[in-house]
């Protein structure tokens, strides 16, 4: 299995490029991998870990559905490759600002909420996973965008109630101890 994750993994990176992500100065692989990790110790299966490698694939990068699907099909079976694409389609955001223009950002990330409900139970604990990773520390990164992602991951997992039940509440906690955080610096700000 290993070996497998490793090709998606470099499959992956490949499709990232020179994506870096936006808080940390890391190439944009070392989240994805992160979320798999998360998910791995949960005891989570093959397509579960590759969908959690590939989640930001078909929103960040041009990679198309069609070519994950040629990808993953010369290492897996194809039980495993539908399983794998269909997860990572359930986790690529719909309600972007490109595809939404008119919404507002509380707008768009309100329906995507709304649709996350619904996805299946394994969508759902990868995105608890991916929650996890992005929202530890969150509250470093400053008073402006913080709070808005914080209080949208909240809303998220609020919402998300079918994945890993001890994953979900793994989410929960993290999310209140960055939301405690960043009020304990709102209040160190004041009296200062």
């Amino acid at each position: 299995m290993d070996t497998i994750l490793k090709k998606i993994a470099a499959f992956a990176d490949k499709a990232h490029g020179n994506q870096q992500r936006k808080y940390k100065v890391e190439r944009y692989i070392e989240h994805p991998l992160r979320v798999m990790r998360i998910c791995k110790s949960y005891g989570y299966p093959l397509p579960v870990l590759a969908a959690a490698i590939l989640h930001d694939v078909l929103e960040d990068t041009t990679t198309t559905a069609k070519q994950i699907r040629d990808f993953l099909s010369t290492i897996l079976n194809e039980a495993d490759t539908n399983h794998t694409l269909d997860l990572v389609i359930e986790l690529t955001d719909v309600y972007t600002k490109h595809q939404y223009p008119k919404f507002n950002r509380r707008r768009r990330k309100a329906r995507e909420a709304d649709r996350l409900e619904n996805i299946s139970a394994e969508a759902q604990t990868i995105k608890y996973a991916d929650i996890i990773d992005n929202a530890i520390g969150m509250s470093q990164h400053g008073e402006d965008f913080a709070p808005v992602f914080l209080r949208e991951c909240r809303m998220l997992v609020q919402k998300m109630k079918q994945g890993d039940a001890n994953l979900r509440e793994k989410a929960i906690e993290v999310l209140k101890q960055e939301i405690k955080q960043l009020k304990m610096q709102e209040t160190h700000l004041n009296e200062s």
